[in-house]
């Protein structure tokens, strides 16, 4: 699929607990590209320097080799390993004020639909065929409808045919 490995799809530091697909993440993309134009857009958005503003997936394991600020201090992220859980799709408390009280309201509209797709997907598959299958769901979610090209999360338009996607996908920033 254009975009994404079939790697990437079943690395497990991709697949944040939250249900925001790290793969989707702009600052994950830029860091995986090397992208330094865009690494310096997802910074000026998010408020971090460039050289500051790299992820490589907010569970990676201990210690990560690259893991984006914002991630690093993540109360979801927290609550999900000190219940002993790898996700919140996990979690019979979903959705808790940590979700309803997210500090971005795109975030918070992605985790309400993508967590209730990952449920399904590990009823019906089980926890890890399931969880990849989710992932390749969010992986085919962030693509163009004009044009087919791959997004990021958050996207506004189209790097490529520059047609508007917000709507199609998680709404205005």
């Amino acid at each position: 699929m254009e975009g994404w490995s079939e790697n990437e799809i079943k690395n497990k530091a991709l697949m944040a607990p939250c249900g925001l697909y790290c793969g989707a993440c702009g600052v994950y993309i830029a860091t995986r590209d090397g992208n330094e134009k865009f690494r310096a857009t997802m910074g000026k958005l998010y408020g971090t320097a460039p050289e500051k503003t790299e992820c490589l997936g907010c569970m990676q394991s201990d210690p990560p080799e690259k893991l984006y600020g914002y991630c690093k201090s993540c109360s979801i992220r927290d609550c999900v390993r000190s219940k002993g859980f790898y996700s919140c799709h996990q979690c019979g408390e979903w959705p808790c004020s940590l979700i309803e009280n997210f500090g971005f309201a795109t975030g918070k509209r992605v985790m309400k639909t993508t967590i209730p797709v990952w449920r399904a997907k590990v009823d019906k598959l089980g926890d890890e065929k399931g969880s990849i299958e989710w992932a390749r769901s969010e992986c085919e979610r962030y693509h163009c409808p004009a044009c087919g090209k791959p997004l990021f999360r958050g996207a506004q338009r189209c790097r490529y045919c520059k047609a508007a996607v917000a709507d199609a996908l998680d709404g205005s920033l």
